[in-house]
């Protein structure tokens, strides 16, 4: 897909057709970085961005089990505790 780059003001741009926006799931903001003859743009992670993949890894190799059974209740946990 060609583009043209285009005058904005005292700077350039690109105009990027709607599909390929939705296709690379960018939105409001990317992260731009340049590479020998060519410019990469990329969506900028939100807060947990790739946790989901991590989680799946995790569970697939059985390292998802819970490191705290708990301990003995306490005063305060069958007392003042609620959920």
């Amino acid at each position: 897909m060609k583009a043209q780059i285009i005058q904005i003001g005292n700077s350039k741009g690109i105009r990027i057709p709607r599909p390929l926006l939705e296709q690379c799931q960018l939105e409001d903001e990317v992260e731009l970085e340049a590479q020998p003859g060519q410019l990469v743009v990329r969506p900028i992670g939100g807060p947990r961005h790739g946790w989901a993949a991590a989680f799946e890894k995790m569970a697939q190799y059985g390292d998802d089990e819970l490191l705290d059974e708990g301990g003995p209740a306490t005063q305060w946990s069958r007392k003042d505790w609620k959920w």
